[in-house]
């Protein structure tokens, strides 16, 4: 099976005067339909790094170097009216606040076409269909109602449907999750947790989750890779390197994780 997604010695550096690197040559590679966490404590590297797999990353600010390869093509090489071709088409992106990722002035419905309008050439009523499925796949309640609403007439788990609902509405190969659940209750991570596993499972869509609780990535993903200060220092089966870590690192990460008694003892939920 060919890669999906192939990240090749990526160096991320800063140029606006803080300099140094915020990830240092890492590499590591997903298949079709793969759900893969990334885990480490802030100021790691892993927020940087899906932002430049996305291409979100200010130009102006940054430095990207090494390859980005989706279905075989380096991002890194591409203008930017390219990359613009690849966001919400291949790569779907869920922000950790949707607060500040939507649009206030913007109705739901019109947030979740963005992708549509940028990347199909369908009708305003056949936008409006596809949005309209998306917000049910996402499992929100009369979604004709949530379609005309406005962000802040949604509760914080309501928004991050629809902000779920926006990246997958282009149907994308691959969903970038960075801490989607931070800002949640518990009851709704688990919901929102639920949510992810049926639309990877059912669209047969690559999940990369990012997150700091590694509670959530074990019950969520089959593999994990841990990064620190930039660097991947840990990378395996979800299960061998929560029960068994090899890195100093990871053991700590562990050992501090809330219920990490669950965490060694738990049984993974991830798929292959």
């Amino acid at each position: 099976m060919s890669k999906l997604l192939e990240i090749k010695d990526l160096v991320v550096s800063f140029v606006d005067g803080r300099g140094g690197e915020a990830v240092s040559g890492i590499s590591f590679s997903m298949e079709p339909g793969e759900r893969l966490g990334i885990v480490g404590e802030s100021g790691s590297g892993k927020t940087m790094t899906a932002l430049a797999i996305a291409g979100l990353l200010a130009r102006s600010k940054t430095r990207t170097s090494g390859e980005i390869l989706l279905e075989g093509e380096n991002l890194l090489k591409v203008s930017r009216d390219q990359i613009r071709q690849v966001q919400g088409k291949k790569i779907g992106f869920v922000f950790q606040e949707p607060t500040t990722s939507l649009n206030p002035l913007m109705r739901i419905g019109r947030q979740v076409e963005e992708a549509l309008i940028v990347h199909s050439q369908l009708t305003g009523t056949e936008r409006r269909e596809r949005a309209l499925r998306a917000l049910r796949e996402a499992e929100l309640p009369d979604v004709e109602t949530v379609y005309a609403k406005y962000p802040h007439e949604l509760s914080g788990g309501q928004r991050q449907r629809a902000l779920i609902a926006a990246a997958l509405v282009a149907d994308p190969p691959l969903l970038i999750a960075d801490e989607p659940t931070t800002a949640l209750d518990v009851t709704v991570q688990a919901q929102i947790l639920k949510l992810f596993r049926k639309i990877s499972d059912d669209r047969g869509m690559a999940l990369m989750f990012i997150s700091h609780d590694l509670r959530l990535v074990k019950q969520l993903c089959a593999r994990v890779i841990v990064m620190r200060n930039g660097e991947i220092v840990e990378e395996g089966a979800t299960e061998k390197v929560f029960s068994d870590p090899s890195h100093e690192y990871t053991k700590t990460l562990v050992r501090s994780a809330p219920g990490s008694g669950r965490i060694l003892r738990g049984r993974r939920n991830g798929n292959g």
